[in-house]
């Protein structure tokens, strides 16, 4: 049944979908929409990608052929001997002439008086040209900012910040506007079966006043019109309100935040009111918010693969200082100067394109549409036999009166009403709502998640989060806290507690020298990628990462200052902290003019470096196989006790009058190994225990040493005693067969690097078939994150690289908040089955009950005004109804669903199937033999059944609502009194049908009815609670998919018990 509901051709993954596959399904649906507009709303625009890839085409060979020259021009100078930046001091009035004129020409007079030298769309050009020669013609960075009146050192001043803007732009990009609540409103009308709908109205208006006169002659037109504004104008406010929490959601998006130098302090701002002018600091991880210059910094590697298409990094320094919008830190660090912002630069005129291209639709979606099709397709195949043999009858009717020679402006008015009603069949058949149900559940889990915490990026990263088996988390600021502290170290063969009430300083030197105190300072201090920053307040304070934090702030402890280590050495090399080396080290020119090497990083790595330690004394010792084992020990003595374990190093160099130095791999000295205390964050067990009741499995990857990690595992509920934890170099040396067979039972792995996670979900996914979910926060985490079915990143720790890779933002970078994502994820699933389960029955009963009426009698007992109400019902309020139920935490105990898990179920047709044989049959014995049951007489007593039909069918469908609830407990009503929204559509749908019925007879073609009449109505509808309860006891059945979905979430089957066991 699941293959004829859904053909294949809408059964795509959420990843790696080719445009083909996109192109096939939007196909497959053909004309079969009532409203593309409408139903393709948040589809993906083919057409503006296409525009967007030809632009990135455009735009990357203009970026290559600018690169060439400007690699042919640097060659050029560097061979002409111009290689020094600055040009000679007797060219320089020659210089100032040549290059004044045309950069100052259009400058505005406001530029002008406020120290401007350089027109915005000149200064644009340098950049994007790499045009090295005008540079060093202004004298590079150094001239270019005093044309820019900025200071390289203390930045832009913050009173300049609106004049900067006015005069440059703004750093934004141009958005497509947004629509107003008229513009939903028209979309709305673009219905095809509702335009067609009040063409007949119009007619039947017409043709009603020339028969039967004002006003009578209006009363079905007029009455049709009302409906379809009533459908139009409750479908443009639901289209509305969510289009509304899209653009919020979309704001929440593009918070981006960078550390810049304003007013001489280093301060975080929003990348959107970055100016022209302003000095950035850029580390590991971000995207360069604007074109600029570089000023300074050290191994400073970027990625410009998103604007030009090259995989290998480009090295930036002072011979190539040219950074561009958009493009990504892969290493190193630096500050730059910000040139040209928004829509100057290459990356804004790039992203105006590409925010026109859409989202990919989810899976759920393009499934529902391919339901919506095959429904749509037997609901006009229903419609055409309706209007058919309602035509012949009629024809053989006035046949056998002698009459088909003799046409009256009444007979048109009947086949228009026969034609009208038949349309109204495809305005119900075709359930349209189907798709955009999803994207209103999704759109309503959306907000209610960044409410707690959770940015989802895509649609249907929430959608997919509900089938999770597999959560592969990070440790740090995971799990835990992520706010370190220095609490045990070992220094000169001594373990110390670290005390924050007393002075380490006085403890340490009851045991070290000052010489050993003077070399561990300089270690932490000048080694180390934050800085201690002080406000305009004189508040002191550390940026930076927690691990190096906590590291600055034991040495601030210690008595050491920030300022006076740094400036008494000057860095000769730096090697950024990354996740493959583990470690980070810089050499630095001491005072006394000798060099030294400092390194720090993974305790057992660095303890491998070393071969000899530092003494109490300052002297160094020779660092025997029986004391490293002991160093090791102390290591692994901290880990167990659940502490991060970090090893501090140096080397000194011989002074041979070199600056060129690389990092060495070996020969170093030991001087402390830390113990760094991280505790679990509260909460974390509990949501732990929550993802195992749920057949989740979770998983650690983390850098650490293994002894912490099964700490951690441990107190976290994670790790048991059967289970493995492993280490990332063991796990990298096993074939992909051996890892398929270890993976089900890894709750551990340690000491791991991106590659190693990229691996585990790649296998976990293809051989394993779990649907994985992956946490990250750094740049080389991309990958991993990028291959997984749901990717985390950190709001708090996540580099930019890693949160434009995942689908959520975990903005708290809590684990409990990944937890409560999955909740809502099964809820969107679950919702999204609800309402197909009532919109199916829906529309077999009104599909039915007026074919079969109008083949046997001649006459729809429902009329199209009628069935634009019962669309509504159904359509539109079904879905705000019943797609928007928050989720509970019974959610959590039942296993997620499969990958092959049929969407819909036989549970769900058992449901669907019996109340539609309820429902057809009582309304097929009151259409044919109500009027001796109900004892009617009289001239009014075919418009009193009528109505009392369509009451009757109505009220089957609001109790029916209830019902859906819940589509295999019993207990329906858990929860419903406290959603309001489901409450207050119940109301509002029994209200107006009241309305309907008692004061709306002459537009809708009812009569007012008894209270015995309306209270039989209700219990009609209200029979259907106990048939939904035993439904809910005849057992069905599970498919094979659906067996199959339910192995346990280890990988085994469940040994045979029972009636198997034969």
């Amino acid at each position: 049944m699941e293959k004829f509901m859904i053909p294949p051709e809408f059964d795509l993954p959420q990843k790696g979908r080719s445009e083909e596959a996109v192109k096939r399904w939007r196909a497959a649906v053909g004309k079969l929409v009532k409203n593309r507009r409408r139903r393709f709303r948040y589809a993906a625009d083919l057409e503006k990608r296409s525009e967007a890839k030809e632009q990135m085409k455009r735009l990357r060979e203009n970026i290559r052929v600018c690169f060439v020259t400007f690699k042919a021009a640097l060659r050029f100078m560097e061979v002409a001997g111009q290689g020094k930046f600055i040009p000679s001091e007797g060219s320089s009035e020659r210089v100032e002439q040549e290059v004044e004129p045309d950069y100052q020409n259009g400058l505005p007079e406001e530029a002008k008086r406020a120290g401007f030298q350089v027109h915005p769309d000149k200064l644009a050009s340098i950049v994007s040209s790499y045009d090295i020669k005008t540079l060093r013609k202004l004298k590079g960075v150094e001239g270019l900012s005093d044309r820019l009146n900025v200071s390289l050192i203390k930045g832009v001043n913050s009173n300049d910040v609106p004049t900067r803007q006015n005069i440059f732009g703004q750093n934004s990009y141009t958005e497509k506007p947004s629509k107003s609540f008229w513009m939903f409103v028209w979309e709305a009308l673009h219905d095809l079966t509702l335009i067609i709908l009040i063409v007949c109205a119009v007619v039947s208006i017409a043709v009603g006043l020339a028969t039967e006169g004002w006003p009578r002659g209006m009363y079905d037109g007029v009455g049709i019109i009302f409906s379809i504004f009533l459908v139009v104008m409750v479908t443009a406010v639901s289209d509305y309100k969510q289009s509304l929490q899209f653009k919020e959601l979309d704001k929440e998006k593009k918070k981006i935040f960078v550390q810049v130098i304003r007013d001489g302090f280093r301060q975080k701002i929003s990348i959107f009111d970055l100016v022209v002018g302003d000095i950035v600091h850029l580390s590991i991880g971000d995207q360069v918010p604007a074109d600029g210059i570089f000023v300074s910094g050290y191994s400073l590697l970027i990625d410009q693969s998103s604007l030009t298409g090259e995989s290998v990094p480009i090295n930036i320094q002072e011979k190539r200082p040219f950074l561009l919008a958009g493009t990504k830190v892969q290493d190193g660090s630096g500050k730059m100067l910000v040139t040209t912002v928004g829509m100057r630069t290459e990356w804004g005129k790039l992203m105006e394109t590409l925010s026109e291209g859409g989202e990919d639709e989810t899976p759920l979606q393009v499934k529902l549409n391919g339901v919506a099709t095959i429904i749509g397709k037997i609901g006009l195949v229903f419609a055409v036999a309706t209007f058919s043999v309602l035509t012949v009858r009629f024809l053989i009717e006035k046949g056998l009166r002698n009459e088909i020679t003799i046409w009256s402006s009444a007979d048109a008015l009947t086949l228009l009403n026969y034609f009208a009603t038949a349309v109204t069949i495809i305005v119900v058949a075709v359930p349209e709502g189907l798709p955009l149900a999803v994207t209103l559940s999704l759109a309503f889990a959306m907000k209610k998640l960044m409410n707690d915490k959770a940015l989802v990026r895509h649609l249907s990263a929430c959608e997919t989060m509900g089938s999770a088996t597999t959560i592969c988390t990070d440790k740090t600021g995971t799990l835990t806290t992520n706010r370190m502290v220095v609490s045990k170290t070992w220094i000169c063969g001594t373990v110390k507690e670290v005390d924050s009430n007393e002075s380490s300083k006085c403890s340490l030197a009851s045991y070290i020298s000052e010489k050993v105190l003077a070399v561990l300072l300089q270690s932490i201090f000048n080694n180390t990628g934050s800085e201690v920053v002080t406000d305009k307040d004189g508040k002191t304070s550390i940026l930076g990462t927690p691990t190096e934090s906590a590291i600055l702030e034991y040495g601030l402890h210690l008595g050491g200052n920030f300022d006076e280590e740094r400036q008494a050495c000057k860095f000769l090399k730096v090697e950024p902290f990354n996740s493959e080396k583990k470690r980070m080290s810089v050499i630095v020119a001491l005072p006394d003019g000798n060099k030294r090497g400092f390194c720090k990083g993974a305790s057992e790595i660095i303890l491998k470096m070393c071969d000899t330690v530092i003494n109490s004394d300052g002297d160094t010792v020779h660092l025997s196989e029986e004391r490293a084992s002991d160093l090791l020990d102390v290591i692994n003595g901290f880990a167990c006790e659940a502490l991060r374990t970090l090893c501090l190093a140096f080397k000194d160099f011989d002074n041979d009058g070199s600056n060129e130095i690389s990092v060495p791999e070996s020969g170093y000295t030991l001087i402390a190994i830390v113990g760094i205390k991280d505790p679990v964050r509260p909460g974390v067990k509990e949501a732990v225990k929550s993802c195992l009741a749920a057949g989740i499995t979770v998983r650690m990857i983390t850098g650490d040493n293994i002894n912490t990690a099964k700490a951690i595992a441990r107190e976290c509920g994670i790790l048991t005693d059967d289970d493995l934890a492993i280490e990332g170099p063991e796990f990298r040396t096993k074939t992909p067969y051996e890892m398929s067979q270890i993976i089900p039972k890894l709750k551990v792995m340690a000491r791991s690097s991106p590659t190693d996670k990229h691996v585990l979900v790649k296998i976990s996914r293809s051989m394993l078939r779990e649907v994985v979910a992956v946490t990250g926060d750094g740049t080389n985490d991309a990958p991993a994150l990028h291959e997984a079915d749901i990717g985390f990143a950190m709001g708090i720790a996540g580099t930019e690289v890693a949160k434009e890779s995942a689908d959520v933002i975990v903005l708290d970078d809590n684990f409990a908040t990944i937890v409560n994502v999955a909740k809502w994820g099964r809820s969107v699933y679950i919702n999204i089955q609800k309402f197909v389960q009532f919109q199916l029955t829906v529309n077999i009963v009104a599909l039915m009950i007026n074919f079969i009426a109008a083949c046997i009698t001649g006459s729809a007992p429902l009329t199209a005004v009628q069935l634009l109400w019962v669309n509504l019902i159904m359509d539109t309020l079904g879905a705000l109804a019943l797609a928007t139920e928050p989720p509970h935490d019974r959610l959590m105990e039942r296993p997620p669903v499969g990958r092959t898990e049929s969407f819909i179920t036989r549970t769900m047709w058992r449901n669907i199937v019996g109340q539609s044989i309820y429902q057809l049959s009582l309304l097929l014995v009151l259409t044919f033999e109500g009027k001796q049951i109900l004892g009617l007489t009289g001239s009014d007593a075919t418009a009193v059944l009528n109505t009392f039909i369509f009451n009757a069918f109505v009220f089957c469908q609001v109790f029916n609502e209830i019902n859906s609830r819940d589509i295999e407990k019993i207990n329906i009503f858990r929860g419903m009194f406290s959603n309001w929204i489901f409450s207050g559509i119940m109301l509002a749908t029994v209200a107006f049908q009241i309305v309907i019925v008692e004061f709306l007879g002459t537009f809708a073609s009812t009569v007012p009815l008894s209270w015995q009449l309306w209270a039989l109505s209700v219990a009609i509808g209200a029979v259907g609670m106990p048939i939904a309860v035993v439904l809910k006891c005849i057992p069905v059945g599970k498919s094979k998919n659906n067996v199959d979905s339910e192995k346990q979430h280890d990988g085994y089957e469940p040994l045979p018990s029972g009636p198997d066991l034969a």
